[in-house]
């Protein structure tokens, strides 16, 4: 039997989760760039910065993010085959529709229980407008950045997993 899942047809979202993509990438250039900069200043000018290293982790966790929703709009995330492998194509589509189910309600689920943490680095308990910061010498906002880019990308793997089931259901 063939071990591979059909493809659900690239729609629309996964079109432009793809295009997107290509625009993360940069941002790995633009951290080596960086990291570039820092080497040469620190040890070509003896003039380190303090900005460098947050700056650089917080690209890369960006991408790394990112990473998770440009494989699940491909259909790329892991199966475990050994039920898979061994059914026909229409119990493969109802393996298919229930897994992406199972994907779409675990990534919701984990949206809704990020809400809380996401609404905490903006707002204070009395309901103050305060971004959380780092702690560091330079003190960036990106760990609040960081926790809103994860719920919007957790709630677009959730869209997502519901377009493959519809799709599925629909026969495609």
């Amino acid at each position: 039997m063939d071990s591979e899942s059909p493809a659900p047809k690239r729609d629309f979202f996964a079109r432009g989760v793809a295009a997107l993509g290509h625009l993360f990438s940069l941002l790995f250039l633009a951290s080596m760039g960086i990291l570039i900069f820092e080497v040469v200043m620190r040890y070509g000018f003896n003039a380190p910065t303090i900005w460098v290293h947050e700056t650089t982790i917080f690209l890369c966790a960006v991408c790394f993010v990112f990473g998770g929703l440009h494989t699940v709009s491909r259909d790329g995330h892991i199966r475990i085959v050994l039920v898979y492998d061994q059914v026909g194509a229409r119990a493969r589509r109802g393996l298919d529709i229930f897994i992406h189910a199972a994907c779409g309600f675990a990534t919701g689920m984990f949206s809704y229980a990020l809400a809380p943490t996401v609404a905490g680095s903006f707002y204070t308990p009395a309901g103050e407008f305060r971004i959380i910061t780092s702690g560091s010498a330079w003190n960036p906002p990106f760990p609040a950045y960081l926790r809103l880019f994860l719920l919007i990308i957790l709630i677009a793997m959730t869209l997502q997993f519901l377009v493959f089931v519809i799709n599925r259901i629909r026969g495609g």
